[in-house]
């Protein structure tokens, strides 16, 4: 490891190039570029890249006034890609994470690309008596890293904190499996900690057939998703679904959800939902007037969409 970070230091801080490392500790080019990769692997090295984060103050104030919010942060979108968006939107709403910190808060979490892409923005700090709490059930889904249980474990190192997770799948088999499984001991602890978490940082979830995630993680099949939308659904969070005017939907998968119940969810203090793109708008509008988010940070397509929906009910 010493070698490790003498090389790394050579090549970043000294901008030395491969080849004069090589001819200085006696390695070939190519075997330091190997152990340029493991240092990085190994996190002996991280790289940051700051994004330009360019903000519409308007539309932020537009927002925070008729979803009735106490922050807005909108990301001018310009030609950025989804996922060039998501990892900006990432960075601002790490800031606004880091703004909210202090020593013995307790935030939960759920799950997503945008909570991952948060995560990934956090800088690396310690918090004395720090507690992240996974406050739903797993996906399991292919890519374990958008996950709850791997977001809960590294926003805690990442903050120097303690972390509880939450050994159950998001959706089971039927209500009465649900109740079964909550009163588990080991589950109870996590639960009880529910009601002590200070700070939520969520994602803001689709019933979109293209984008909605819990469709393509395999949780819900076309016929599920289609009886979601039948009821009235236009999104959720924390795996709660909610038609355009924050009304909770009641169906049978509903009552197969493990996770924080809604609530719990709107007696956090501060509520931070992360969400991008068109897909997102109704959603997010539909959060909000739920008092499931608090805070938002999200993008120009998404805060235009939600204007057009709002001005446009204004008319009716």
């Amino acid at each position: 490891m010493e070698l490790l970070a003498r090389i790394v230091e050579m090549y970043y801080e000294q901008n030395l190039t491969q080849s004069q490392i090589a001819q200085q500790v006696g390695y070939s080019r190519s075997m330091i570029s190997r152990m340029i990769t493991e240092a990085r692997e190994n996190n002996i090295v991280e790289i940051r890249i700051h994004y330009p984060l360019q903000r519409l103050h308007p539309l932020e104030e537009y927002l925070r006034d008729v979803l009735v919010l106490d922050e807005v942060r909108v990301l001018q979108r310009g030609a950025l890609t989804h996922t060039e968006m998501l990892r900006r939107l990432g960075a601002i709403a790490a800031l606004l994470l880091e703004e909210h910190l202090h020593e013995h808060i307790t935030i939960g979490t759920s799950w997503g690309t945008a909570l991952f892409e948060t995560v990934n923005a956090v800088r690396p700090q310690t918090w004395e008596g720090l507690r992240v709490v996974q406050m739903i059930g797993s996906l399991g889904t292919p890519n374990p890293d958008i996950d709850g249980p791997e977001l809960t474990r590294r926003l805690a190192r990442l903050l120097g904190g303690q972390y509880a997770t939450m050994p159950l799948p998001l959706i089971v088999d039927s209500p009465e499996t649900r109740t079964a499984l909550l009163k588990a001991p080991h589950i109870q602890r996590v639960i009880h900690q529910f009601s002590q978490i200070d700070l939520a940082l969520v994602g803001v979830g689709t019933v979109d057939f293209e984008y909605c995630s819990l469709l393509r993680a395999g949780y819900l099949d076309f016929e599920q998703l289609e009886s979601l939308r039948e009821a009235g659904a236009v999104g959720d969070v924390c795996a709660i679904h909610i038609d355009i005017r924050g009304n909770l939907i009641d169906t049978p998968l509903t009552r197969c959800i493990v996770g924080v119940d809604a609530q719990t969810l709107r007696a956090i203090p501060i509520r931070i939902g992360v969400a991008g793109g068109q897909s997102k708008a109704l959603p997010i509008l539909a959060a909000s007037r739920a008092g499931f988010i608090n805070h938002l940070v999200t993008d120009e397509i998404a805060a235009l969409r939600i204007q057009k929906y709002i001005e446009g009910e204004k008319t009716k």
